[in-house]
């Protein structure tokens, strides 16, 4: 089992729940719950930590060192990146109206959540800090470690998001199976499931041609601004999206995507800086990925997604993802926050959400190291113009 990926863990988690959710008796599924309880109660103690950890750093490096590049390079990726998510949130309204039960839980289940065993007993683990005063300060100390002399504080927010990703690789991720496990197990006990893997086919399908129409528009955008064949440009990245595939790392794959990026004919100083930057700035295909699995499950639960919800998210999903960690599921891990507070998520939908997040996770970094190509091109292309 330690050999295989993450994406193989959790589909096996997945057919074990359903099947120990359809056999078993109630004492076994109220084991279950009381493990997920407890994960999920340290998930939310976790969620604080993730967001310092990862935002305060990453705002740091990203004020230092390359002045303008950086900005325009910045503002280029951030605006893929809520475009992205704007037309995921179009896309997934005008469509999963018509293929999936709206409010369907809600309509089987008077409270989808009551429908679930309760654990034998849970374990409080309040988290240190709210969700908003987390991003908050992880902001504050961002902006201000980019902006005084001194390097102390910024070398103490690498040292803490070093202990948060091993926190992430060495306890969460190799728990989280047997999480998304027990929670399954318990929704196949309470007549959900069905409706919900009715709900995974038809999304991911859906997610999967928003992730390559967005990588065309990038392209076609790209094409214009460095004079050149969009779809000559987004044949050449093909080697970057299906190692992405494999590896299910951005940073993992940024030699071949810088490698393919230099054969568009960027300028070599240009792809040595873009490249690396956007592998932890530029989520566009995570950011489909999120925006969509979200409305899904919100929809089937009869939550609002009015647009005046999800955009202010869109927003917020951008920048909370910097540097998100380069372990696969990194993007949902820290976005878990922005899910309960401003989408109000519960335990299970969070859970539903890494799973539905996890499963697909591979397409969503494919899509997002190809499209740091296009960035590239249209960066270089914007600096050539200035420079002129």
């Amino acid at each position: 089992m330690k050999r295989l990926g993450l994406l193989p863990k959790v589909i096996i988690a997945i057919i074990l729940g359903i099947l120990i959710g359809s056999i078993s008796p109630e004492a076994v599924i109220k084991a279950l719950a009381t493990y997920s309880g407890l994960f999920g109660n340290f998930l939310g103690f976790a969620i604080p930590l993730i967001i310092i950890g990862f935002i305060a750093p990453g705002i740091g490096e990203l004020g230092k060192g390359a002045g303008k590049l950086l900005g325009l390079t910045t503002a280029v990726a951030y605006g893929s990146t809520i475009i992205a998510g704007t037309i995921a949130y179009l896309v997934s309204s005008g469509l999963f109206p018509n293929i999936l039960e709206v409010g369907g839980l809600t309509k089987t289940f008077a409270n989808p959540e009551e429908a679930l065993v309760q654990p034998y007993f849970s374990v409080d683990m309040p988290p240190i800090m709210g969700v908003m005063t987390a991003l908050l300060l992880a902001f504050t100390l961002g902006l201000g470690a980019s902006v005084i002399k001194g390097d102390s504080l910024q070398r103490v927010m690498v040292d803490l998001r070093e202990i948060v990703e091993k926190m992430i690789s060495s306890v969460i991720i190799p728990l989280l199976p047997y999480h998304i496990l027990s929670v399954f197990a318990n929704l196949t006990y309470g007549g959900q499931v069905s409706m919900i893997l009715s709900v995974f086919a038809k999304v991911f399908v859906i997610i999967i041609a928003m992730h390559l129409l967005y990588l065309v528009i990038q392209y076609i955008v790209a094409g214009q601004f460095g004079r050149k064949n969009p779809f000559v440009l987004l044949k050449n990245m093909m080697p970057a999206y299906f190692t992405a595939i494999g590896t299910q790392s951005s940073a993992a794959t940024i030699p071949v995507t810088l490698r393919q990026t230099k054969e568009n004919k960027v300028t070599d100083k240009i792809a040595d800086f873009v490249i690396p930057l956007c592998a932890t700035i530029h989520l566009s295909g995570s950011t489909i990925t999120l925006v969509s699995c979200s409305m899904a499950v919100m929809m089937l639960n009869g939550m609002s997604t009015s647009f005046s919800v999800m955009f202010p998210f869109i927003l917020m999903l951008g920048i909370t993802m910097v540097a998100a960690p380069g372990v696969p599921g990194g993007a949902v891990m820290a976005a878990l926050g922005l899910l309960e507070s401003m989408l109000g998520f519960s335990t299970t939908l969070t859970s539903l959400m890494i799973a539905l997040y996890i499963a697909q996770d591979s397409f969503g970094t494919a899509c997002n190291v190809t499209g740091d190509g296009a960035i590239a091109v249209i960066t270089d292309g914007l600096s050539k113009s200035k420079a002129a």
